[in-house]
């Protein structure tokens, strides 16, 4: 760090990204990405698109919008893409928390949420868990202040029931909820449909995993257009080309690649199943996870050794040292023949 960084930052404690290790090739279940490839319309789109980098992109991404707005059924000025959903929901924490309006999130959740806080000045409020994992609303009800919650929660996976969002929706018009959906497509629900009843509900999700473009980094918001345009204020402040041609022409054909989308979540969800099942029968414990993960431990060995111990057989998995999710792993559901594997390995280290 210089003598040259200002005061506001020397504090700062920024976000860890998953392990990228390059001493040897590893099975990667650690950073929640697909393992399947990009669509090939997406691919070919992109390919296509290469020749006109000499060119901005499109500051408004119309074609890209028009899509995902077509998808998912609401206007195109309901619509506004980022690079990643971190980029939306960076804006978020800058258009609706202030000194007045503090972010309120849940202590273990998307570890983004403080850094942006942070890095943004704004106060902020954690709100527990309760100790089966799962969010109470009302725990939020009685707070003021812009709400942030990952549906389904990461690391743990829990999908809060849509009503009760509604009930926190409900209980505050004047007040921003924001809906982090990363993984909602694995669990068959999302919040998109009722951006038309509340005008204060914002619903952002991403290309990244789903639709296995984690390295493109496209992410989109879904709100009501009030609410769009004050994120397009921001962006255009900051960075009006936030979204490369290659990346958005590869979001347009993930977009229309339906039957692909549909097949490899469909193979996700029965790998998740798979594994959740094998790990039951070795007597591990696990949270409900409806994302591309699971989350659990075992009485037989700590958190911290079994991550090192897979390590070691070339299984990388994500391991948190928060004191109440220590004796945890985060699993990604990669494919049914990487997850065999990874149960493999764990049966070798408990057998030892």
């Amino acid at each position: 760090m210089s003598n040259f960084l200002t005061e506001k930052y020397t504090k700062l404690a920024p976000y860890v990204p998953g392990e990228q290790p390059k001493d040897k090739k590893y099975i990667k279940l650690n950073t929640n990405e697909s393992p399947f490839p990009p669509s090939p319309l997406a691919v070919k789109l992109a390919n296509d698109e290469a020749k006109n980098l000499m060119l901005y992109s499109d500051p408004d991404s119309r074609d890209l919008i028009k899509e995902i707005a077509l998808y998912y059924g609401v206007n195109t000025n309901q619509v506004i893409v980022t690079n990643g959903s971190d980029e939306v929901l960076n804006f978020a924490f800058m258009a609706y928390c202030d000194s007045k309006t503090p972010a309120i999130f849940a202590d273990i959740t998307y570890g983004f949420y403080k850094v942006f806080a942070d890095v943004n000045n704004l106060p902020f409020k954690e709100i527990p868990l309760k100790q089966d994992f799962t969010i109470d609303v009302n725990d939020y009800i009685k707070e003021d202040g812009t709400v942030f919650i990952a549906n389904p929660n990461a690391p743990t996976g829990i999908k809060l029931q849509l009503t009760e969002i509604e009930k926190l929706l409900q209980s505050n018009p004047n007040r921003i909820v924001v809906i982090d959906e990363a993984y909602a497509d694995f669990s068959g629900e999302s919040m998109v449909n009722l951006v038309d009843k509340y005008d204060n509900l914002l619903v952002t999700q991403t290309f990244s995993k789903s639709r296995s473009m984690a390295g493109a980094r496209l992410g989109f918001g879904i709100a009501n257009a009030k609410i769009i345009e004050d994120l397009n204020k921001i962006r255009y402040s900051t960075n009006p080309y936030n979204v490369n041609r290659m990346t958005a022409s590869a979001g347009i054909g993930a977009i229309k690649d339906k039957e692909y989308f549909a097949s490899n979540v469909e193979k996700i969800i029965k790998a998740r199943e798979y594994t959740q099942k094998e790990l039951t029968n070795l007597g591990f414990s696990l949270t409900d996870s409806k994302a591309n993960f699971v989350f659990t431990k075992t009485e037989k060995i700590d958190g911290e050794t079994l991550y090192l111990k897979l390590k070691e057989k070339g299984v990388l998995v994500r391991h948190f040292s928060k004191p109440r999710i220590k004796d945890y792993i985060r699993v990604t559901v990669g494919s049914i023949e990487e997850m065999q594997t990874f149960i493999e390995k764990v049966k070798e280290i408990l057998e030892k």
